[in-house]
């Protein structure tokens, strides 16, 4: 394919890709395909000579559509949002062509500096304290992972790195780290363990999950009676994670009781925002952030509600050192003479090749400005607010937890059992699809505002839906 044919192609599939988005609302949001349908539907080999662009194009219609769940349907109202913006697909589009593995600030100066840029730009944006700022010409920075799961158990290895250099006679299997017990999750009854749970596994420490007050929020005096325990057995409380935003309900960590508590006790605090870090750009919302000052680091997901598409987690730490030594392998095919002036961040992650994933911020951030980000958050928890006043209004059914930002939590009044075969039955008839969670042995039903096309109407018409199927007048 020559530039030519790059330049054809290239239209017919954004032209594609254009009708796909302004059509979603008129596509089943989850598709009526079985495991391995694929597999009937291409050769059981590559081809061997080259084919027509026109038939690959056919085949995505044909392939890839019908088994797709639809994400950025406004019908979509499972799990968080996954963001997605125009802005943000040029940036990938011209990410890949420009195909650099930004290892090292040699292997392309743009692809650091253009990141350390950026996520000063962000860090301002949440008002975070200068300390996580490059330009505050102190110890910390900020750096994009791929995904808040990464983010955790980065700062998991750092915290686990320091303590155990710092700690006389300190052993692996001494240490212990602590969340809310509201980190776990369940969808489709199926226990799901929490990125947080699961770096504790890969770090090979063990994690203790806190029982979170009515409120399903971790409090400091829960978190200073675990660390005594544990100290009085002998053992190393090193790291705490802070879930602002919770996966089963958007719950919030009292983040100045457990960050004073941490500060004091000398522990790693790490902050999890994953999906509410978007929202604190609005002035609203910053509250729930008080206290970030206490953290050794936090992450939150630009990928999940600020339009710009997956992968993209946001990560700032207190001291760049400390994530450095851990993560610190320098051979000599990756040195270079500019070492030490300005980051590699080869040594701030897992992976040791990285993507150009800061142009997607940059495209964003410029093509909305603040103003239209903050704009589109506030849509969301509107939608969300009248999609509970919905639910309100029907006396058969309850909100179960308060509604902080785009997700409202509600269940039909009954047993469990009423709330499972609601969601299957709604579930089935692939109009709308919504998640569970169970929480404390009550079974709930998830419904989060995902789409930057979701508008009142279709929120009118989730309700609905749920309903007829509620009363029966649906299958």
């Amino acid at each position: 394919m020559d530039a030519d044919e790059f330049r054809k192609c290239g239209k017919e599939l954004v032209d594609m890709v254009a009708s796909y988005l302004e059509t979603l609302r008129q596509l089943p949001v989850l598709p009526d395909v079985q495991p391995g349908y694929i597999r009937d539907l291409v050769p059981n080999e590559a081809p061997e000579k080259a084919e027509k662009w026109q038939d690959v194009l056919k085949d995505v219609e044909k392939v890839i559509i019908p088994g797709m769940t639809h994400w950025n349907s406004p019908h979509f109202h499972a799990y968080f949002p996954t963001s997605n913006s125009y802005p943000a697909m040029c940036a990938e589009i011209l990410g890949s062509a420009l195909t650099c593995i930004g290892f090292t600030w040699m292997s392309s100066p743009a692809c650091t500096e253009l990141e350390i840029v950026m996520m000063d730009w962000l860090g301002k944006a949440l008002q975070l304290p200068e300390h996580f700022l490059f330009e505050s010409k102190g110890k910390g920075g900020g750096v994009i992972q791929g995904t808040a799961s990464e983010a955790t158990l980065v700062a998991l290895l750092a915290a686990r790195s320091r303590t155990l250099a710092l700690t006389e006679g300190a052993k692996l299997e001494n240490l212990v780290s602590y969340a809310s017990d509201q980190v776990n999750y369940i969808y489709f009854s199926q226990t799901s363990h929490s990125s947080v749970e699961r770096a504790a596994l890969l770090g090979a420490v063990k994690m203790r999950l806190l029982p979170a007050d009515e409120n399903l929020s971790l409090r400091g005096e829960t978190l200073e009676r675990a660390i005594r325990e544990d100290r009085e057995r002998g053992k190393i409380p090193f790291y705490v994670v802070a879930t602002l935003g919770t996966t089963s309900t958007c719950a919030f960590d009292n983040l100045r009781e457990i960050g004073q508590i941490c500060q004091r006790e000398k522990i790693w605090l790490h902050i999890d925002a994953a999906y509410a870090g978007s929202s604190f750009i609005c002035p609203e919302f910053r509250p729930f952030l008080d206290g970030v000052e206490y953290a050794d680091s936090f992450n939150f997901n630009p990928h999940k509600w600020l339009l710009v598409n997956f992968d993209c987690s946001a990560m700032w730490v207190k001291n760049q050192t400390e994530i450095t030594e851990a993560f610190s392998v320098n051979p000599t095919y990756l040195k270079h003479d500019k070492e030490g002036q300005i980051p590699d961040y080869r040594h701030w992650q897992i992976p040791l090749g990285r993507r150009f994933r800061s142009l997607k911020v940059w495209f964003v951030l410029r093509m909305y400005g603040m103003e239209g980000l903050r704009k589109h958050i506030r849509t969301h928890v509107h939608l969300a607010k009248e999609f509970e006043k919905l639910v309100l209004s029907d006396d058969r059914f309850e909100v179960v937890s308060p509604v902080h930002l785009g997700l409202v939590c509600f269940r039909r009044k009954g047993p469990n059992s009423v709330n499972e075969d609601l969601l299957k039955r709604v579930n089935a008839r692939r109009k709308i699809h919504i998640t569970p969670t169970v929480v404390r042995d009550k079974y709930i039903i998830r419904f989060a505002i995902c789409s930057r096309y979701t508008t009142l109407e279709d929120v009118d018409f989730a309700w609905r839906e749920i309903q007829l199927v509620s009363s029966g007048l649906l299958p």
